[in-house]
C-alpha cells in the first residue's frame, strides 16, 4: 500500500511539473477557501499567429456550399474541405491547406436532420467528421438488434458518406460521484465562473439539476455556497447556480491545480476539430486529447442535446459540468459520453459561447485581460492552435500558471474526505475543496479508487 501511495504521489508530481493536476471546475467558493487574493503573475493569453486567414473565416468567405468544415492539421496549419477547385486555390492563396471532397457541409447538414426526424433511439448519437467527409452515428450497448437495424436502414436511404459504428459502454451524462458542488438532488464539477455585471455565477451543466437545486460549501449544509436559477436540459445542457453571497471572490478567473497552483482562464472561444483541448473533473483530474467533432447530437436515456463538441478526451462519473479548454480559453462544459479514464472513451461538450450567449452573461477574467474592467471577457478568440502560424496541436498547453491558495478549512475537509464513512448519497461536502478532492483520488491507492467509482456507478457503462 505505501509502495502503491508512492507511485501515486510521484505521478501527481511529474503531472505538476508539466501544467499541473487541474481540479474539477473553477475555483468556485473563493470567498469561503482564499485567504489572500492570488496574486495576478501569470502571463495574459495571446493567439500564436494572426497572419492570414482561419479556416473558420475562409468557411464563412466560400459558403456552406462550396465547403465541409474545417481542422487544424498536425502542422497546426488549417486545413479547408472544399467541393471544387476554384474553392481550393482560394483557400491555397489564404496560406491554408485544401482537402477537395465530395460532399459540401449543406449535404452533411442535411444528413443529420434526417438522423434527426426519424425515431429517436436512446444511446444513439451522431456528428460530423470534416476529416473524412462523412456523417458518423455510434450506438452504444444499450441499442437493441431491432433499433440498430432501422437506423441503419435510415442512413443507407441517405447515402454512403453516413458511418455506422457500435461503440463500448453506455452514452450517458456524468452525474454520480461528483463532489465538489454537492445538492441533495445530486454531484456535479463546477465550470468557469461567469458574471451578469450585478451578480456572480457558476456555468456548470444543465443535467446537474434543475433550477431550484440548492448548493452548499460544507458538509453539514450550514453554509449555503448558491442556488440554481437557470437550467436547460435536455436540448442543451448548462445551467447556472448563482452565489449565495452574489460573488465569486478574488481568484474567480483562476481554475485550481495542484500544489497550490492554478491555470488563469482569460477568454472564451469556439473549438476548432483536431485543436489540442484539456478537461478537468472532480472524478479523474486532468486528461487531454482532441476535438473529433462539432455540432454533436446525443440521445442520452433523460433526453436528446443538440450542438455539442465531441472529442476523444475521457471522462468518468462526477466530472459533469467540468470545464474543458486549451491555453487558458474556456472552450465548453463537460456535459457526458462513454468509457472511463482506464480504456478511453468519448466525451461530449456544451460550448460555453453558446451557453454564455443564451444565459446573457459572460467569463469573469482579471483585469489585465480584460482591458482594465473587472469581471469583462474579452472577445472570443481562437486558441494558439487554431490561427495560420500557431504551432501544432501537439504542442498546446492547458494555460498560464497562476498561484491559487486555500485555508485550513480544506485541509480539514481533506482529511474527513478520506474517512470513508462520510462517503454517502446525502454527503453535503464543500464545493470549493477541488485540491483536496483530486489530491484525494490521486494518493489512495488504486484498488480504493476502483472500489471508490464502483460503488457510484452502478449505471455507468
Amino acid at each position: 500500500m505505501r509502495h502503491a501511495r508512492r507511485r501515486v504521489v510521484r505521478r501527481v508530481t511529474r503531472l505538476a511539473a508539466v501544467g499541473g493536476l487541474l481540479l474539477g471546475g473553477a475555483m468556485v467558493a473563493q470567498a469561503a477557501m482564499a485567504s489572500e487574493t492570488p496574486p495576478a503573475s501569470a502571463r495574459p493569453f495571446g493567439s500564436a499567429g494572426t497572419a492570414g486567414d482561419t479556416g473558420a473565416a475562409l468557411v464563412a468567405r466560400l459558403g456552406t456550399a462550396r465547403t465541409a468544415g474545417s481542422w487544424i492539421g498536425r502542422d497546426g496549419r488549417p486545413v479547408v474541405a472544399v467541393t471544387d477547385s476554384e474553392a481550393a486555390r482560394t483557400v491555397r492563396r489564404a496560406g491554408a491547406e485544401a482537402k477537395v471532397v465530395p460532399h459540401s457541409m449543406n449535404e452533411l447538414k442535411s444528413a443529420t436532420a434526417t438522423l434527426r426526424s426519424a425515431p429517436r433511439v436512446a444511446g444513439t448519437a451522431w456528428s460530423v467528421d470534416y476529416r473524412t467527409n462523412r456523417v458518423v452515428v455510434q450506438a452504444d450497448r444499450t441499442v437493441s438488434a431491432a433499433d440498430w437495424s432501422r437506423m441503419t436502414q435510415v442512413a443507407s436511404g441517405i447515402g454512403s458518406f453516413v458511418q455506422m459504428e457500435r461503440t463500448k459502454g453506455t452514452f450517458t451524462t456524468r452525474l454520480n460521484g461528483a463532489q465538489p458542488i454537492l445538492s441533495t438532488g445530486g454531484r456535479c464539477s463546477a465550470g468557469f465562473n461567469v458574471t451578469n455585471g450585478q451578480s456572480d455565477f457558476i456555468l456548470t451543466a444543465g443535467h446537474c439539476g434543475p433550477s431550484g437545486s440548492i448548493w452548499f460549501a460544507d458538509n453539514q449544509g450550514n453554509q449555503q455556497l448558491g442556488k440554481t436559477i437557470s437550467s436547460t436540459f435536455p436540448g442543451n445542457d448548462f445551467s447556472l447556480v448563482q452565489y449565495n453571497s452574489g460573488k465569486a471572490g478574488d481568484g474567480a478567473d483562476v481554475v485550481a491545480i495542484g500544489g497550490g497552483k492554478g491555470v488563469r482562464i482569460t477568454g472564451a472561444t469556439d473549438p476548432t476539430v483536431g485543436q489540442r483541448v484539456f478537461r478537468s473533473g472532480s472524478t479523474s483530474g486532468l486528461h487531454d486529447g482532441q476535438v473529433t467533432g462539432l455540432n454533436a447530437t446525443v440521445n442520452y436515456p433523460e433526453g436528446t442535446v443538440t450542438g455539442l463538441v465531441e472529442t476523444n478526451v475521457c471522462a468518468e462519473p462526477g466530472d459533469s459540468g467540468g470545464p474543458l479548454f486549451s491555453e487558458g480559453v474556456a472552450l465548453g462544459v463537460t456535459s457526458g459520453g462513454s468509457g472511463d479514464c482506464t480504456t478511453g472513451g468519448t466525451t461530449f461538450f456544451q460550448p460555453v459561447t453558446k451557453a454564455m450567449a443564451a444565459l446573457n452573461v459572460r467569463l469573469i477574467v482579471s483585469a489585465q485581460n480584460a482591458g482594465g474592467a473587472q469581471n469583462a471577457s474579452p472577445s472570443p478568440a481562437p486558441t494558439g492552435s487554431a490561427g495560420q502560424g500557431a504551432v501544432a496541436p501537439s504542442a498546446a498547453s492547458p494555460g498560464s500558471s497562476a498561484p491559487a491558495t486555500s485555508t485550513t478549512q480544506g485541509q480539514t475537509l481533506l482529511a474527513r474526505l478520506t474517512d470513508t464513512r462520510n462517503v454517502g448519497p446525502g454527503l453535503l461536502v464543500i464545493a470549493g475543496s477541488l485540491i483536496a478532492l483530486v489530491a484525494t483520488r490521486f494518493i489512495r491507492a488504486e484498488q480504493d479508487r476502483r472500489a471508490y467509482q464502483r460503488h457510484y456507478s452502478a449505471t455507468w457503462g
